[in-house]
């Protein structure tokens, strides 16, 4: 017996609608060859509907960033006509960049299905098949998925503290982020995201690896963890890692570093949680445990923002009680058949490795920096990162010039963000999936023309 939903995606008239609209983007696309100012028709309309955005969501957007809802590449579209670069991708999410084809197309073959959502009581076959995909290219047990990066993590405390009950505290790097829900937010290092807020969680911190003094910054974090734990014998239930700090600056850390932590914490059997919604994908190699050669002792594993579908990733022994993990939505159909065809598509050899693509964009953006460094003396720091995660520091890191430079370059084509306090370094999460040199070439010629612009402009402030 066939299933009206297979003959249904294989009628001819459906796979013919599909070829049209296929050939129309590329078509379109043509349009979009690089950086675009806005048009003079649509400026005042567009000022408009920025007014009444702010107004409706109760607070001005960081960036004056309304999007058409088309793209090529690393190339975006806004609704004012302008065309910029976008090499921060939402913070991460459009790793395949924007309008790619074959996640048009995997969105139309979603649409086609009977339900806009997916959820714990009634999930498609497809579903299935990516749960299936995470745990065998993770080398975990279980997956189990979710709307959002954040709700990836509350799901993995709720793992662990249930695994190691009483156990009640957490412990987690100084600098690190964690999320904003309620208890995330009592996690993440940052005072402002949990102003008036109540605490509901006891967290204790650790000092991050320092690059700069190797050993001595190990010996530091070893010596806080278990003055920690000696204060608080039996009451750590887990701690979460940042393998490569991502909204504290992009400070990656050490395989040594982490594994002498890991030792004390399994002398104490507290779980080890690895934190990946932002890592996922960006490192040589897919996952950042993995590149780190820590497969052997993770515990508890969250994925995010590159795979549209979030979820969390946990070994046998930390299998939930009934009733502990559900959701009304996993997920759209849309971002589901998005997520395997990028699973897919990370899978398929091209990404990691010597000489792969993730190494060559990482390699190619990195040599422009150290370009510009040599040519501008004084003017940056860096690179600083690993893969996919690039950032760097101008004018000292100071915030009041940090900041009105990434908006200069915004308005110049160029869309990044910011990280890390002192210095505040801007960041960059390319879509490595779909961008090409000559883009990253184009996009870091206006970087480096925004840089001297900035400085010309600033002079006097700088000096100061």
């Amino acid at each position: 017996m066939s299933l009206a939903a297979d003959s249904f995606s294989q009628d001819p008239r459906v796979q013919e609608a599909k070829k049209l609209i296929q050939s129309a983007l590329e078509e379109h696309q043509k349009r979009l060859e690089g950086h675009r100012s806005s048009h003079p028709d649509l400026r005042e309309k567009y000022e408009q509907l920025l007014k009444d955005y702010t107004s409706a969501r109760g607070g001005a957007l960081w960036y004056p960033y309304i999007g058409s809802g088309f793209g090529k590449g690393a190339l975006v579209e806004l609704a004012d006509g302008s065309v910029k670069y976008d090499l921060i991708c939402g913070i991460g999410p459009h790793y395949w960049g924007h309008c790619h084809p074959d996640l048009i197309e995997s969105s139309i073959d979603a649409a086609l299905t009977d339900t806009v959502m997916q959820g714990h009581l009634q999930g498609n076959k497809d579903s299935v098949t990516l749960c299936q995909t995470a745990t065998k290219l993770s080398g975990m047990d279980h997956c189990f998925l979710t709307t959002s990066g954040v709700m990836a993590n509350e799901n993995g405390l709720k793992l662990a503290f249930q695994k190691k009950h009483p156990a009640h505290r957490v412990l987690a790097f100084e600098g690190c982020f964690m999320g904003r829900t309620l208890s995330a937010s009592q996690i993440t290092d940052k005072p402002a995201f949990r102003q008036g807020l109540p605490a509901n969680m006891d967290v204790s911190y650790i000092p991050f690896y320092d690059a700069s003094c190797p050993e001595e910054s190990t010996k530091r974090a070893v010596q806080t963890l278990k003055s920690h734990l000696n204060r608080y014998p039996g009451e750590y239930a887990v701690m979460c890692f940042e393998l490569v700090q991502g909204e504290g600056g992009f400070y990656p850390g050490t395989r040594d570093f982490f594994m002498a932590l890991i030792d004390v914490l399994k002398e104490h059997d507290v779980s080890v949680f690895i934190d990946e919604v932002q890592t996922f994908g960006r490192t040589p190699k897919l996952f950042a445990f993995q590149y780190f050669n820590l497969e052997e002792h993770v515990d508890i594993v969250t994925f995010g923002k590159v795979s549209q579908v979030c979820g969390t990733l946990f070994n046998e022994e930390f299998k939930p009680k009934p009733g502990l993990l559900s959701q009304t939505f996993t997920g759209s159909s849309a971002s589901i058949r998005a997520s395997q065809v990028i699973f897919d598509g990370l899978a398929s050899n091209k990404f990691y490795g010597k000489g792969a693509r993730v190494e060559q964009v990482h390699e190619r953006i990195t040599g422009h920096f150290k370009r510009i460094q040599s040519e501008h003396p004084g003017m940056i720091e860096g690179p600083f990162g690993i893969g996919a995660m690039i950032a760097f520091t101008p004018f000292s890191g100071r915030s009041e010039h940090v900041i009105p430079f990434t908006k200069k370059l915004f308005e110049n084509g160029v869309i990044t963000f910011v990280a890390g306090v002192s210095p505040m370094r801007v960041r960059m999460l390319a879509p490595v999936g779909s961008i090409t040199d000559e883009q990253i070439d184009a996009a870091l010629k206006i970087v480096e023309e925004t840089l001297v612009e900035y400085a010309e402009q600033e002079n006097g402030a700088l000096a100061s």
